[in-house]
């Protein structure tokens, strides 16, 4: 009968091999190998609880039994005691040091336990036992990965598919490490491989949409969201990177809609909408006269300077308008059009009926790109600080260029959006003052900074958003990467040219050269991944037209005095 149920197990009929050892056990309550492999079929199904306590029950009758080890730890693991998984995982070691499989498991469990160094050397060790474990290799790439050796990662996911062929995962990840080689073209063979062998595997075309949408095949993109989507209905991830790509696609009634997965994706919004009750959610279906309703920050400083501009339209539907945000914006936010109080998140909050996320409030209004509110600006400088900054530069009195080149380092695109320093300045001309908008700025960038006299440091003077919108109040123009800046010199209806990676962020649209957002910007696109200098090139010619066009309005005043 034992037989019978473990071939039933093997063959994936687990109910009937669950019967089957319920059956053994039932006449021989001490079946060492009934209570084990009822317990495995138990935790894979689902209940590693249930699974563990038979286990254990097996481990009471053959505490010797090496696999039945290794099972239990795999049950810990999957219940989050991951000392007790280790521990288990020794055990097995200490029964069998040749046993590979139990190194590979321990490799698995350090590696969340944020022991990169010993994770590395278990799995090695797996491999050295034996070289043919297929699974050793791709735990060992996954590590290496999150360890920043991409290329060694990849030769570890090579040799696990060159001993497992059909090893579809081996696949998939071999692909998002290629896509993060800036490899495009062998990541989406990668996936295409994973599909191959596996043609329902959703991640896998999730994955090959984002290197679609990265190579600005937007279609394309959206036809492998869709079958990831058709695959798993409930695909948050899927869900909110088709409302990237549609809403980049200036397809706003969809991509708005969409847009709402992004509460439950992994690694989604640090403040999700349900900290305030998802009972008083409000995404526009009831009114506002004579509410008060609180609207949060969720994600950067750029998205809050670029949503607080929807209070108005609140306040103007007969809403008290809270605003929530992020510590830092506090001040210079507190003069928005429509909010009655700016709140730093984390403090004491007054009662409220009705809660909306920003980035929420344009499908709650059904915001179109025709009907975009406030796009001529909607902050104010503070005006003693407008004066203090004129006063400071009064020395410079040609153009006065603003800059910012870097924006957050955590950002996940960081290294497609900001700009070293000196690439930037290598293909600016020489004849203007330039004026650094930068509070932080990185070691490599510090160094040119330091030895340009044309550009002016002013981070020490810089105490906060206030002084930084102040000082873009005196400039000619905001020169600036997809960054905080860019957001708050537009919000400001200061002239601003946004310099963009080849593939932008979704409210950039394609191909325009100004914005719906912000009148007063203008677009300054990458026409191939990566050459900065091109775009770089297009600003300098600009600028010199703005140079040669100021001169001449100077020489006219001067004829006309």
């Amino acid at each position: 009968m034992l037989d019978r149920a473990l071939a039933l197990h093997r063959s994936g009929d687990s109910e009937a091999a669950r019967t089957l050892y319920r059956s053994i056990i039932a006449r021989d309550a001490g079946n060492f190998d009934a209570l084990h492999l009822l317990g495995v079929i138990t935790a894979q199904g689902g209940d590693p609880a249930a699974g563990l306590s038979l286990m254990d029950r097996a481990i009471a009758i053959n505490p010797g039994d090496v696999a039945v080890r290794c099972n239990r730890g795999v049950a810990l693991r999957a219940l989050g005691r991951l000392d007790a998984a280790l521990a288990s995982f020794d055990a097995a070691i200490a029964l069998r040091p040749d046993c590979a499989e139990a190194y590979v498991h321990r490799g698995v469990v350090l590696r969340e336990l944020r022991q990169p160094g010993v994770a590395l050397a278990s799995y090695d060790r797996a491999i050295a036992l034996r070289p043919d474990a297929a699974a050793a290799h791709f735990n060992r790439g996954n590590l290496l990965r999150e360890l920043r050796q991409p290329a060694a990662a990849v030769e570890s996911y090579d040799r696990a598919i060159a001993l497992r062929p059909d090893f579809a995962d081996a696949f998939l990840h071999r692909g998002n490490v290629l896509r993060e080689l800036r490899q495009p073209q062998a990541a989406l063979a990668s996936y295409d491989q994973a599909l191959a062998i596996k043609a329902d595997y959703a991640e896998a075309h999730l994955n090959r949409g984002t290197v679609l949408r990265e190579a600005m095949q937007l279609e394309a993109a959206l036809q492998s969201y869709n079958r990831a989507i058709a695959l798993r209905p409930d695909y948050a991830e899927a869900y909110a990177n088709r409302a990237t790509v549609r809403l980049l696609l200036g397809d706003f009634d969809h991509g708005w809609r969409d847009y709402e997965w992004r509460w439950s994706r992994s690694g989604g919004p640090d403040v999700p909408r349900s900290r305030h009750g998802r009972e008083r959610l409000w995404l526009g279906e009831s009114s506002l006269e004579g509410k008060t309703i609180l609207l949060s920050a969720e994600q950067g400083l750029g998205d809050t300077l670029q949503f607080c501009r929807y209070a108005a339209v609140l306040s103007g539907l007969g809403a008290r308008v809270l605003l929530e945000v992020q510590p830092p914006l506090v001040s210079v936010l507190a003069t928005v059009d429509g909010v009655s109080q700016v709140f730093a998140i984390g403090s004491e909050l007054p009662s409220f009926e009705l809660h909306c996320p920003l980035l929420s409030l344009p499908l709650a209004l059904k915001t179109r790109i025709d009907s975009i509110p406030a796009a001529q600006g909607y902050l104010q400088a503070d005006a003693a600080r407008v004066a203090k900054w004129r006063e400071r530069l009064a020395a410079y009195r040609g153009l006065r260029i603003g800059l910012a080149w870097s924006g957050n380092r955590q950002h996940s695109h960081d290294r497609d959006r900001s700009i070293p320093l000196a690439t930037l300045l290598a293909g600016l001309p020489t004849d203007f003052q330039y004026i650094s908008l930068q509070k932080d700025v990185r070691e490599v960038d510090a160094r040119t900074l330091h030895a340009r006299a044309d550009v002016l440091d002013l981070r020490s003077e810089l105490r906060d958003f206030d002084d930084t919108a102040a000082l873009c109040k005196n400039l000619d123009v905001v020169i600036s990467v997809d960054s905080a800046v860019a957001h708050l010199s537009g919000a400001l209806g200061q002239p601003t040219w946004v310099l963009l990676p080849f593939h932008p962020d979704w409210r950039w649209l394609t191909e325009r050269s100004d914005s719906p957002w912000y009148r007063s910007v203008r677009l300054f696109r990458q026409v191939r991944a990566g050459r900065w200098d091109e775009v770089v090139a297009r600003v300098s010619s600009e600028l010199v037209a703005r140079l040669a066009q100021s001169l001449s309005s100077s020489s006219a005043r001067a004829g006309t005095a």
